[in-house]
């Protein structure tokens, strides 16, 4: 496994494991539920910072089902493995629903103004919601990925290391 990244160059644990749940339920954090207004009307956000300018944005992020037919690719899922693949695939449907309720009950108070209190109150059930995702994704992740032989572990590996270090901040 030379091609494995030494665990000291890596990003921090914190900082990856962030960005590897990310890579799961962005898609439904995906637009408003990404940024906040600038004139502090909306309900809370995950990310508490205001929209770039439309010609700064990003490029869309890519559905459930992209994401999910992507990562089918990229880990190299057999058919061995498909069974444990479509529990992986529901975590990850399950999950992204379960935002979208959020944003849902979040975007229907949009007009209203909030309080500090409410702000953050809001912002823990998203963060929440994100935590009990992850434990839910993890389960049946784990159970795929100890059943792949090492070469294709190694893959996975290469995989999350690759989104995890997309956009994560230079560390001095």
């Amino acid at each position: 496994m030379s091609s494995v990244i030494p665990r000291n160059d890596r990003i921090p644990l914190a900082a990856r494991s962030i960005a590897i749940a990310a890579l799961f339920v962005a898609t439904a954090l995906a637009g408003p539920a990404t940024t906040r207004a600038e004139d502090n009307s909306a309900a809370t956000a995950p990310v508490m910072q205001a929209s770039p300018p439309e010609a700064e944005q990003e490029a869309p992020v890519e559905t459930v089902e992209q994401r999910i037919t992507r990562l089918h690719e990229e880990l190299m899922i057999t058919a061995d493995e498909e069974e444990k693949w479509a529990d992986v695939t529901k975590a990850m449907k399950e999950n992204a629903a379960a935002m979208e309720r959020l944003i849902a009950e979040r975007d229907s108070h949009a007009g209203a103004k909030m309080t500090a209190v409410e702000d953050l109150k809001a912002y823990e059930k998203f963060t929440q919601t994100h935590a009990t995702a992850l434990s839910n994704l993890i389960s049946s992740f784990e159970s795929l990925y100890n059943s792949m032989p090492e070469p294709q572990k190694a893959v996975a590996d290469d995989v999350f290391d690759k989104f995890g270090k997309m956009g994560a901040p230079p560390h001095n």
